[in-house]
């Protein structure tokens, strides 16, 4: 798990520092339980997160020090690689990870595999969280739009297109729910909307909610998405803002015969810790609270703060709006430019 908002996302591939990666690549090298480079640790990781986005079930998997005996790591059975009595010989990974790891951080559990295992490729599903504030927002015609959603559908109105690594646009949503939580302030509930499919184009589901928001709010009808979901009548997306990516959170990741190991200690540990982390952060919610109770009081010559605020851009409807290139003549522009090249070479 981590807490994406100071980190420029998970992939240290990006160049820009501090990364999840980076931090649990440097949390392996102190520990001493590398083995080689990338390359010869058969790295992958499932979920490759954007700046700011947070996770409490990502899944990465590579070859570490073991202080077990070596067993037959080519036998597809992970019940059989590992027996349950050499858990407890074997290294305790999250313990030792966890002492080193900054506070925004955290191994929740390890699993052997089998040679082979890819966290990208052996995934078989991706669950996605995005909370949001209840507000005035007509929850049921956002429940009736992310119905709309499920099932496999051309999500190319929906995503940030990649032309050049990414051909098939078409992904299955698998679950839609809107979810409550216990969380309120100032009487407004906290919801979130519960996504799960196989696997999610670039951008996606931030994509998906700047609608579903758009359409909560009154301004787009339900019916907008069954629209931008029919690439042949719609084959160029609407230029929108996709929502911001603080609220969204990789929920978890499904694998076939996966079951996480923690050990006692290390559990009681990593619960103390996130407890701890949970009053920090409603501390500091407090401090905040309180300056807003300390503001000093308007006069009645002065305006309201609803008054005050700017007035809100009036709302372009997504179809009326200017277009991005559709994905055809995306390809067709990289294509005459490579022609180009060869022609010129």
């Amino acid at each position: 798990m981590y807490f994406g908002k100071r980190f420029y996302g998970f992939a240290s591939e990006a160049q820009m520092d501090p990364t999840i990666e980076s931090e649990i690549f440097s949390a392996f090298e102190k520990t001493r339980l590398l083995v080689g480079d990338k390359k010869e640790l058969q790295y992958s990781r499932c979920g490759r997160t954007d700046k700011g986005v947070s996770s409490v079930g990502q899944v990465i998997a590579l070859l570490l020090r073991s202080s077990l005996k070596e067993t037959d790591a080519s036998n597809e059975n992970s019940e059989e690689i590992v027996f349950k009595e050499q858990h407890e010989q074997e290294i305790d990974y999250v313990g030792v990870l966890n002492r080193v790891l900054p506070d925004d951080i955290r191994v929740l559990g390890w699993c052997p595999v089998p040679v082979g295992f890819s966290a990208r490729f052996s995934c078989l599903s991706r669950e996605y969280k995005y909370f949001f504030w209840r507000e005035n927002l007509n929850f049921l015609a956002m429940e009736e739009a992310g119905k709309k959603f499920l099932g496999e559908h051309d999500f190319r109105n929906f995503c940030k297109m990649d032309a050049v690594n990414v051909h098939n646009y078409k992904r299955n949503i698998t679950l839609f729910e809107i979810c409550p939580s216990d969380v309120r302030y100032d009487g407004n509930q906290l919801l979130a909307f519960k996504i799960k499919g196989s696997a999610f184009l670039w951008h996606q589901v931030r994509c998906m909610v700047a609608v579903l928001l758009m359409i909560g709010q009154g301004l787009e009808s339900p019916d907008v998405i069954d629209t931008l979901l029919d690439t042949e009548k719609t084959p160029r997306k609407p230029q929108y803002t996709m929502a911001p990516e603080l609220p969204l959170v990789l929920h978890s990741c499904e694998f076939e015969s996966i079951k996480f190991i923690c050990s006692a200690d290390a559990g009681l540990a990593l619960r103390m810790h996130l407890a701890n982390q949970c009053r920090n952060y409603q501390l500091q919610a407090a401090i905040f609270n309180d300056a807003l109770l300390s503001c000093l009081p308007i006069s009645s010559g002065q305006r309201s703060l609803k008054g005050t605020t700017k007035k809100k851009a009036s709302h372009v409807p997504l179809m009326s709006r200017p277009t991005e290139p559709s994905y055809e003549e995306r390809r067709l522009k990289l294509n005459s430019k490579t022609f180009g090249l060869s022609k010129s070479s």
